[in-house]
């Protein structure tokens, strides 16, 4: 399975990849070899949170690395009145009766609680495409429903504002 990814996606990946190998990596090295100094690595406590340290640097860099390799590079497509990857959406949930703002990312930029939702998501994928005025139906992956009305579009554009997520 492959991500879908936008150029500007890929070059914040890259970005982060440069920035952890040249700037970041040498500096964990440097902390791992000040702490195995102290003595008895058994029981040297800073040895071993340096290690880590280093160690969740170079796995992201594995993970964003793969990213990178397997990506398939997609392009927003919708016209002016349709939602579209970087708009955000005036959504009225018809079960509560309460709106919220939403805008449509790719899975690397999500973050539901900042209102940043995956156009893969079942709320994403509902509503990528479609009008203001739009009633959809949200089908979860669990099988039940609920409908939902698009209030407004607002476009949207990638200015580089929303950063890519971190683990």
């Amino acid at each position: 399975m492959y991500d879908e990814l936008t150029r500007s996606d890929l070059q914040k990946m890259q970005e982060e990849i440069d920035y952890r190998t040249r700037q970041l990596r040498p500096k964990l090295i440097e902390d791992v070899q000040t702490a195995r100094a102290f003595g008895d690595l058994s029981e040297n406590f800073e040895y071993k949170c340096a290690k880590q340290e280093k160690n969740r640097n170079d796995s992201r860099i594995r993970y964003l690395q793969r990213m990178i390799k397997t990506a398939k590079v997609i392009e927003d497509k919708s016209d002016e009145s349709t939602a579209g990857l970087y708009d955000t959406v005036e959504i009225l949930m018809e079960s509560t009766g309460k709106t919220r703002r939403i805008t449509l990312v790719t899975t690397l930029r999500q973050d539901a609680l900042k209102g940043l939702i995956s156009k893969e998501s079942p709320v994403g994928r509902a509503v990528l495409g479609r009008k203001a005025g739009d009633r959809v139906q949200v089908q979860m992956e669990n099988g039940s429903t609920y409908w939902l009305q698009i209030q407004s579009v607002e476009k949207g554009t990638d200015d580089g504002s929303i950063p890519i997520g971190s683990f």
